[in-house]
């Protein structure tokens, strides 16, 4: 080996002559001559400097004691350097950095240029915060791709749903530590706290509630419940959207529901007829009760008041009767007569005096036989009005014979022409 690297500077010397010595650099010259520098400072052989006039042909080289200090020190600084520069670290927007110190949590790292101490005293862990996450449950992809082991769940009257919903969720920014150290997977924890949640949401409720009315109200409990479950077990995720897809009964059982939904429509429909029959029947039934107890009212009123008035009337007559009993006497039977005159259609005559000229109020009688006939029904045969002759009538014992038509024997008869006057 000595031998050939000794006849290689020959065979260069021997082409620098013909080259006029402006040949390029030998490349193993170079690097011989930077490992006799590097060996000098680590005091290791020369290395193939023993063509070098004074050179010390085979032996050590002496190590120079302040070039090995300067050699380690700026190895030192050098890895002292790198492994400082290796703490630099970049935060991009939307994300934080949880910063751990031999594997405990130290702080949280906003976005942008940070610096930590190198690893393995501290390390750093990247989060996104900003990224919205979704998960379906009961289906995947599509409403075709059912999950049933997720969908079905029993409602309060012991009936089957099939439910297919979608949770939207997000870390908060505070909340990038319990995500990553106090749980296990805390994706799935999501997910096994929408399936509980809903599941005892819906199995509240009654299943026409959460077929038709109650969707939003579902949805929005069982968001308030899933927050309850996530902040109880400290997983940092905040719950952004609980939508649900579709909700119906499961196939096996559609056609049987269907029908029990057309009867329960037919029934809503007769309680609606029978509720509005009901409302016009009542109210007319109640105004006929109402109208016959007004009217019982006044009656009883009418009848109370006239017994009162008699009442009255009877006890201030008797009060004057006994005060003077004959004159009352006759006052009441004037008045009996006069009120029994004006309402009869026959006259009464006192034969008893020597008048033998009798006047009968012709018009008189006439014009309450056509009141009579007024007030009577049409074609009762009792209600019909007659002018009948007058007709006297027995009066303090005295009997007036009745006028007898022409040609009687009775002396006391008047005649025709002296009637018709």
């Amino acid at each position: 080996m000595r031998r050939c690297r000794r006849a290689r500077p020959a065979r260069r010397r021997a082409r620098g002559p013909q080259g006029n010595g402006e040949g390029p650099p030998d490349v193993d010259e170079g690097g011989g001559d930077f490992k006799r520098r590097v060996g000098a400072l680590w005091g290791r052989k020369g290395g193939g400097g023993n063509n070098r006039p004074g050179g010390n042909r085979g032996g050590m080289t002496p190590p120079s004691p302040g070039g090995a200090r300067i050699g380690l020190g700026v190895i030192a600084l050098v890895a002292v350097g790198s492994w400082a520069a290796s703490g630099f670290y970049i935060v991009q927007e939307g994300q934080v950095a949880v910063v751990t110190q031999f594997g405990k949590y130290k702080s949280t790292s906003q976005a942008g240029f940070q610096w930590r101490l190198p690893y393995p005293i501290q390390s750093h862990e990247m989060v996104n915060v900003s990224q919205l996450r979704t998960f379906e449950v009961g289906f995947r992809g599509g409403a075709r791709n059912k999950v049933l082991p997720e969908a079905l769940m029993l409602t309060t009257d012991e009936n089957i749903v099939d439910m297919q919903f979608v949770v939207q969720y997000r870390l908060r920014a505070d909340g990038a530590p319990d995500y990553l150290f106090m749980t296990r997977d805390p994706d799935d924890s999501v997910r096994q706290a929408s399936e509980t949640a809903m599941r005892e949401v819906v199995g509240k409720q009654s299943m026409d509630f959460v077929l038709y009315e109650g969707r939003t109200a579902v949805a929005s409990q069982v968001q308030t419940l899933m927050q309850q479950i996530l902040d109880r077990y400290q997983t940092g995720v905040q719950v952004s959207t609980v939508a649900i897809q579709n909700v119906q009964p499961p196939e096996q059982v559609q056609a049987a529901f269907d029908d029990a939904v057309k009867a329960g429509q037919d029934r809503e429909r007769q309680i609606n007829e029978g509720q509005a029959y009901a409302n016009q029947v009542v109210p007319l039934a109640s105004g006929q009760a109402s109208r016959m107890t007004e009217q019982a009212e006044g009656y009883r009123a009418k009848v109370v008041g006239d017994a009162q008035g008699n009442t009255a009337r009877f006890t201030s007559i008797l009060g004057e009767y006994e005060k003077s009993p004959q004159v009352m006497r006759q006052r009441m039977y004037l008045e009996s007569m006069q009120e029994i005159f004006t309402r009869a259609s026959k006259v009464m005559v006192d034969t008893k005096s020597n008048n033998n000229m009798l006047y009968l109020p012709l018009d008189k009688i006439m014009h309450l036989a056509a009141q009579d006939a007024s007030k009577s029904t049409a074609g009762s045969a009792g209600s019909s009005t007659l002018i009948n002759p007058p007709v006297q009538t027995p009066l303090r014992g005295n009997v007036a014979p009745a006028p007898q038509p022409s040609g009687s024997s009775n002396s006391n008869a008047l005649p025709r022409d002296r009637q018709s006057r």
